[in-house]
């Protein structure tokens, strides 16, 4: 081990880029156990297992499937791997059964550390895959990988040490690409029991919703909703929406044709005075690359629809 890794150098704040009050808020340290930072890969990986167990908690289940593998160079990390195939992720409040080795702590207080030592570093390239990982009750297949992200190893003063990440620039800009797809019979029955439960908040009955979702180009889509809908004995309807959806070659989201009808004469009302609101929201396109930080381009989108939808992108 050289003299440097064992200390690292403390860095002051004019040797990274200060951020303009426009950029967004600085990221949060990820916590990553005991001071000194890891020295070999064994060691990191085992950390993230065990942050991810930990910053998850209860919302996981299967967390002992997956696997971790990393690459250290120094201060740097050459390559790190993550496989969560198998694991399943909640966020509706119900608790997912810990797996065999998992803390199941229920989620961790942020970790914002008073820094004594920064040292900065590179995470070279990190492939995330999960063939396939359960959110919400909805299988999912992710491959994301992504090049060139900067962070500095941070100590603070209560003896723990954590990465924290920083913002992507011109001068040191990201790459990568990821893929996310889902069963399209899959994601229906999920948006109907999400919009079911919201819809019982209101005290309105979701009797029946078929939702369908037509590419027409690469970066284009046509959605269409049909919903049965009940409130108290008196009042049952059925609300149809439709919209067009596409993404620009500049990047540039836009909702168009948005159409919300109903046969029953109250509820057409009702959509009525919603549409104003709809009209001027969707009126407003928004530019995807504008919400990036700098050094973050995207550059291509796209859906294709099938028996799966699935979405790609990618980054310049």
């Amino acid at each position: 081990m050289t003299d440097a890794a064992q200390h690292p150098a403390t860095v002051t704040p004019a040797d990274r880029a200060v951020p303009s009050p426009t950029t967004s808020p600085v990221p949060e340290a990820v916590p990553l156990g005991a001071a000194p930072r890891p020295v070999d890969g064994a060691d990191l990986a085992a950390r993230v297992r065990e942050t991810l167990a930990q910053e998850l908690g209860e919302r996981v289940a299967g967390l002992d499937r997956a696997t971790v593998t990393t690459v250290l160079d120094g201060a740097d990390v050459t390559s790190a791997r993550i496989d969560l195939s198998g694991v399943v992720v909640r966020f509706d409040g119900t608790p997912a059964a810990p797996g065999p080795g998992q803390v199941g702590a229920g989620g961790s207080v942020a970790w914002r550390p008073d820094v004594v030592r920064r040292e900065p570093a590179t995470l070279r390239h990190v492939r995330l895959d999960a063939h396939r990982l359960v959110v919400v009750d909805l299988p999912v297949d992710v491959t994301a990988e992504l090049s060139g992200l900067r962070f500095d190893w941070v100590e603070g003063a209560d003896g723990r040490v954590g990465a924290e990440p920083v913002e992507p620039s011109a001068e040191h800009p990201v790459s990568g690409h990821a893929r996310v797809a889902v069963d399209k019979d899959g994601l229906v029955a999920t948006v109907r029991g999400i919009l079911a439960v919201v819809l019982l908040q209101q005290g309105i009955t979701l009797t029946g919703l078929d939702l369908d979702l037509t590419s027409t180009g690469p970066r284009s889509a046509t959605l269409r909703v049909d919903a049965a809908i009940k409130k108290g004995i008196f009042l049952s309807a059925r609300v149809q929406a439709t919209a067009s959806v596409s993404v620009d070659a500049d990047m540039v989201l836009a909702v168009r044709d948005v159409q919300l009808t109903s046969g029953n004469p109250l509820v057409a009302a009702l959509l009525g005075t919603v549409k104003g609101r709809v009209d001027a929201a969707t009126a407003r396109d928004i530019d995807l690359g504008a919400r990036l930080p700098e050094g973050v381009r995207l550059a291509d989108v796209r859906l294709d629809v099938g028996q799966e939808l699935t979405l790609t992108a990618r980054l310049a």
